[in-house]
C-alpha cells in the first residue's frame, strides 16, 4: 500500500473512531434515534449527488428491491437505532470495542448461510474475541454492570452489520458497493420516519448538536465512505481492512481525552483479546487448516 493511501485510511479510522464520542455528546440533548435520522437525512442526498457525479446511478431489478430494504434496515435503520441507543447507556469506549465483534458474527453467519469454511483457527479467533468482550462488559466484576443494557444493544447492532454484510455480498455480484451503500442510506432514512415522527415536532437543536450532526453526516457518512471506497480501488482489500482495527483504539483514547472516560486494565485486556481475535479470524490463509 502506498503511503498516501495508508494516511487516508488512517484518517478515515480516526474519523470513525471519533463518531462514538460525537454520538455520546449528541445523545445528551437529542434522542438517539432522532440523531441517527438527522445523520442520514443530511448524508443521503449528498451521497446521491456524488453517485450521480460519478455516473454510477443504476437501475435495480424489482426482484432485488426486497433485498435492498433488508440492507437498509440492517445497515442503516436498525443498526443505528441499536448503536446510538446503546451508546447512550454505555461508554464510547465499550461501544467502539464491542461493535468490532461484527467481524466475528460475519464469520459465523458466513459459515451457516454461505457454507464458508469455519476452521479451528477461526473458532479460536471468535472465542478469544468474545472473551475480550466479556472483559469489556464485566470490567472484571461478577456483578451485573450498569452499562449492560447499552453493551447488549451494541452487540445487537454488530449482528445487524453482520447480516448487512452477508446480504450485501450477494448483491455485490451485480452492483458496485458505492451504489448499494447510497441506496441503503436513502431507503434507510425513510425507514427511520415511523420511529422519529413524534420526536421531530418541537425539538430544539443547539449549535453543538448541529456540529455533532454535521460531523456524523459530512465526515463519517460522506467523506469517510467515499475515501474508503477510493482506497479499496487503489489498494488490496485486506491491507485496507486491517486499518479498521485502529477505530476502537482511536475511540478509546479520544473518549479518555474528551469525555474523561477511564481506561481500566480490564478494558485494555478486553481490547487486546478482541483485536487479536479479529486478527486471527481475518488473517487465516485460505489454503490453511
Amino acid at each position: 500500500m502506498q503511503k498516501e493511501h495508508a494516511i487516508l485510511v488512517s484518517i478515515v479510522a480516526l474519523i470513525w473512531g471519533g463518531s462514538f464520542i460525537a454520538v455520546k455528546i449528541g445523545v445528551d440533548n437529542i434522542p438517539p434515534v432522532t440523531l441517527a435520522f438527522f445523520r442520514f437525512a443530511v448524508a443521503s442526498p449528498l451521497m446521491l449527488l456524488i453517485l450521480a457525479g460519478k455516473r454510477k446511478l443504476i437501475r435495480v431489478s424489482p426482484n432485488e428491491i426486497p433485498w435492498l430494504i433488508v440492507l437498509a434496515l440492517t445497515g442503516v435503520t436498525l443498526l443505528y437505532i441499536l448503536q446510538f441507543t446503546g451508546i447512550k447507556y454505555t461508554s464510547a469506549t465499550n461501544s467502539a470495542l464491542l461493535i468490532n465483534t461484527n467481524v466475528l458474527f460475519i464469520a459465523i453467519f458466513s459459515w451457516i448461510f454461505l457454507k464458508e469454511a469455519f476452521t479451528y483457527r477461526k473458532l479460536a479467533g471468535v472465542l478469544l474475541a468474545f472473551t475480550g468482550a466479556i472483559f469489556v462488559i464485566s470490567k472484571g466484576s461478577l456483578s451485573i454492570s450498569p452499562s449492560i443494557k447499552g453493551d447488549i444493544l451494541i452487540l445487537l447492532s454488530a449482528i445487524c452489520w453482520a447480516v448487512y454484510s452477508i446480504v450485501g455480498k450477494k448483491l455485490l455480484d451485480k452492483y458496485d458497493s458505492l451504489s448499494l451503500t447510497t441506496y441503503a442510506f436513502i431507503i434507510g432514512t425513510f425507514l427511520f420516519i415511523p420511529f422519529v415522527y413524534n420526536d421531530l415536532w418541537g425539538i430544539k437543536i443547539t449549535v453543538k448538536d448541529w456540529a455533532v450532526i454535521l460531523y456524523l453526516a459530512l465526515l463519517c457518512s460522506v467523506f469517510a465512505y467515499v475515501a474508503w471506497y477510493y482506497a479499496l480501488e487503489k489498494a488490496d482489500a485486506t491491507e485496507v481492512a486491517i486499518f479498521l482495527n485502529l477505530i476502537p483504539l482511536f475511540a478509546m483514547f479520544l473518549a479518555h481525552l474528551v469525555l474523561k472516560e477511564k481506561i481500566t486494565i480490564f478494558t485494555l485486556i478486553g481490547a487486546f483479546f478482541i483485536l487479536y481475535g479479529i486478527y486471527i479470524t481475518l488473517s487465516e490463509k485460505k489454503d490453511g487448516e
